[in-house]
């Protein structure tokens, strides 16, 4: 039997269709596969008997021939998004032994359409990081490796572990959340394809809230039409988000292959920023060329307030982390750390729970949002990000979708650029702006570095237009035909 973790979805769709093999054989060469891999630390919870529960279901379907859109398929849930009576934890100690009630709406999606859980995935604390090393549960090490160097690697933050996961082939697929890269600048770190879709598309309900504003679930997968079967079972209007929006979901997939003759491709000018690795800007020269080969058009656009987005994003985000972890108090739910009176108990229990990163955001929030700083930060904050918007909606008046580098280096290794906050801060440098807009962006593996590191593109698309968006990245995708392995991987095969 040919090594089922190396399938793509599509493919082992397809064979399951065909009773090729089972969803229990396919499942229980991922639970192998993790097992061997648990040194990359991709998973804060293993849910092997619930996947082989499903599986077992999934094969029941296949033998009645009525399976779901994604029967079968083993994924990584990251652990940001409520499981029923499975813990949950968001990277955070705060939260740990936290088992819902409840499950949130994407996930219930995914295994309504047949998903196999494997586990929970790791990620950075809260979602706030571009690293994956703020985790209360250890850092995710990524399946690459530089040249000549056995440093362990970051895998990009914060859907890390998905990421990971999805690479070292121990999950044909995995959700993540983008609140300002999180789900693009992970896949390109980890040589994989990752969508943010549209803010809107997909419910937020029970996922455990960073930026509600700015906070998107979305799927990560080894192509672009992987990544379009798993988005089309995670989204549809939720009445139980307020900020869902009431359209149908079209088929993605029927976009895959489609030309991209006459498609206007914007380059903009503003992301040819300093101190970008100038292998990154070469390869995006070479994704302009790709396109155009294929028959897209190239037009020069300008986002002139790009340069404002890091700055605003951070502003923004911390406001509405700070107001949206008030709830962890130790009253509820979580952990509970005793104190003398209630405030010595809130004041303790937080003390603990919390990592350095996110009591720096609370932080933050709290002061941006005080008496006296309102006006001058977040309501500043505000009005920009509203230019930023402006920005998207102008060019798209020119072009059908903009292709940017999607982050400024390649990955690093654990202990690097991590001292400086700010340094690291500017690793969502090229995803914030598509974040504050809440447009659609894809980001796919394009090349390697001189270290033999995957380096990605990003596709952004018009609100609610990903079809447009997922048929560009396809014919990328065609013309790139990336097909290297991470190292870890071949060392292994070995």
């Amino acid at each position: 039997m040919k090594n089922l973790t190396n399938l793509t979805i599509k493919d082992a769709l397809a064979a399951l269709k065909k009773k090729e093999f089972t969803a229990t054989e396919l499942t229980e060469a991922h639970i192998k596969a993790t097992e061997a891999a648990r040194h990359l630390n991709c998973y804060i919870t293993e849910t092997f008997d619930i996947a082989r529960k499903q599986a077992k279901e999934s094969d029941a379907r296949y033998a009645k021939g009525a399976a779901g859109l994604i029967d079968g398929i083993p994924i990584a849930m990251k652990d940001l998004y409520c499981t029923e009576g499975v813990q949950t934890t968001a990277g955070s100690k705060i939260l740990k032994g936290f088992k819902p009630p409840y499950e949130s709406t994407v996930s219930g999606n995914m295994f309504r359409d047949g998903a196999v859980m494997l586990g929970k995935s790791n990620l950075d604390e809260f979602a706030m990081g571009s690293s994956n090393t703020t985790s209360a549960y250890g850092n995710v090490i990524n399946p690459w490796q530089r040249k000549g160097d056995n440093k362990p690697l970051v895998p990009g933050g914060s859907s890390g572990g998905s990421a990971a996961a999805v690479a070292a082939r121990i999950a044909l697929g995995a959700t993540g959340t983008d609140t300002g890269g999180s789900i693009r600048q992970p896949a390109a770190f980890c040589g994989i394809t990752g969508i943010k879709p549209t803010y809107g598309r997909c419910s937020r309900f029970g996922i455990v809230a960073f930026a509600s504003s700015l906070d998107q679930a979305g799927p990560f997968a080894r192509s672009v039409e992987d990544c379009a079967l798993l988005l089309q079972s995670m989204a549809g209007f939720d009445p139980k988000d307020s900020t869902s929006v009431n359209r149908a979901v079209p088929d993605y997939t029927k976009s895959i292959g489609q030309s991209v003759k006459g498609l206007k491709v914007g380059v903009p000018k503003e992301y040819r920023v300093d101190g970008t690795n100038p292998e990154i800007l070469q390869l995006w020269e070479k994704g302009v060329q790709m396109l155009k080969d294929a028959g897209a058009e190239i037009i020069d656009v300008s986002l002139p307030h790009t340069q404002y987005a890091l700055q605003t994003y951070y502003v923004i985000a911390p406001a509405e982390c700070s107001s949206n972890l008030a709830r962890y108090d130790g009253v509820r739910f979580g952990l509970r750390v005793e104190g003398e009176n209630l405030i010595d108990m809130y004041e303790k229990t937080r003390a603990e729970g919390f990592g350095k990163e996110v009591k720096r955001r609370i932080l933050i929030g709290t002061y941006v949002l005080s008496a006296g700083y309102y006006d001058a930060y977040y309501n500043k904050a505000r009005r920009v990000r509203k230019l930023i918007w402006q920005d998207f909606i102008e060019a798209y008046k020119k072009c059908d979708v903009l292709l940017t580098p999607t982050a400024p280096t390649a990955a690093f290794a654990i202990g690097e650029k991590m001292q400086d906050p700010v340094t690291m801060y500017l690793n969502d440098i090229f995803t914030v702006p598509a974040s504050m807009a809440g447009m659609p962006g894809i980001s796919l593996p394009a090349g390697l570095s001189a270290d033999g590191l995957p380096l990605g593109l990003q596709l952004l698309g018009k609100p609610f237009d990903e079809e447009t968006v997922f048929k560009a990245a396809h014919a990328l995708e065609k013309a790139v035909n990336f097909t290297a392995l991470p190292q870890l991987l071949l060392s292994k095969a070995a």
